[in-house]
């Protein structure tokens, strides 16, 4: 199970990028544009590794869940490879950017990086969802009922 580790880091990379990014709008040079630019390589190549990963994991897991939470991986598969298209998109634009030094082109793709950053958060909404709520390749986890003792069980009499 690699996807937990690399979708961390795919989920902070592109804010990290977007940071970096604005850095570079509020103080233009040559030097913040090839760090911010790197920083959006790493950050699509693991959204690469996450969306593989999540793959192999979401495919373990599948048969497994719920109705809804087996809708809900669907929709957190199809979300995530938008966001490895848009991302690789995205990253290409800045590299275009910073290698021809074309300000708009680089202000462009830090604009698209925040949409993606917030798409990258709600897909990691989703994740927390199909593992906590849903219990994705969560081992021994029944649907939960198994928690939900008597609550009466609970409370001293008096």
């Amino acid at each position: 199970m690699l996807h937990p580790a690399a979708s961390h880091f795919a989920v902070v990379l592109p804010i990290i990028s977007f940071v970096i990014g604005l850095a570079y709008l509020i103080k233009p040079s040559e030097l913040m544009s090839k760090i911010s630019t790197r920083f959006m390589v790493f950050a699509t190549l693991f959204l690469v590794v996450a969306f593989f990963t999540g793959k192999e994991d979401g495919g373990e897991a599948y048969a497994l869940l719920s109705q809804q939470g087996q809708e809900l991986l669907k929709h957190h598969k199809e979300l995530a490879l938008y966001l490895v298209i848009t991302m690789t998109f995205v990253t290409l634009i800045k590299f275009y950017g910073c290698f021809k030094h074309n300000f708009k082109a680089e202000m462009f793709s830090i604009i698209l990086v925040a949409m993606i950053a917030g798409g990258v958060m709600y897909q990691g909404k989703m994740g927390g969802e199909l593992t906590y709520t849903h219990g994705a390749n969560v081992e021994k986890y029944s649907d939960g009922m198994d928690c939900l003792a008597d609550p009466s069980d609970f409370i001293e009499e008096k």
